[in-house]
């Protein structure tokens, strides 16, 4: 209890008593002990705030990346919405030509159907005419 309040400097009321040869060697190696451990916590500590440094610019650039990202998916997902509203307008036109060309290929068929009885009706009609 001497040597510490002797290496911190506060005196009591009753005089202390004068360091001899072994407690000042005492003395001086804990202080120098005291040193290397509080030099030994300042290196630790400076390594870890290289640590710390190099995390937080890989972070930077990880919130960098994230930004482009998001930025390029949001294009993407305006892209596809233009591509999904073009796909639905040719769905839309081709099933309406496909419905008309349906209508055609049914109205030429009974068009076909007329025309071959008409054609028949008319051949018996003039069976044995000559047109020469």
């Amino acid at each position: 209890k001497l040597q510490f309040l002797y290496l911190i400097g506060q005196h009591s009321t009753s005089p202390l008593p004068v360091p001899t040869m072994g407690d000042t060697s005492t003395m001086y190696n804990t202080h120098s002990e005291l040193i290397n451990h509080i030099e030994g916590m300042k290196e630790k500590r400076a390594e870890l705030d290289r640590f710390i440094q190099k995390e937080e610019e890989e972070k930077a650039r990880i919130v960098n990346d994230l930004r482009v990202l998001n930025e390029r998916l949001a294009r993407a997902d305006e892209g596809l919405a233009r591509k999904y509203a073009a796909r639905q307008e040719y769905d839309k036109t081709i099933a309406e030509t496909e419905n008309a060309f349906s209508k055609i290929v049914d109205s030429s068929r009974t068009l076909l159907h007329v025309l071959k009885r008409e054609s028949n009706a008319l051949e018996k009609k003039h069976v044995g005419d000559s047109w020469q």
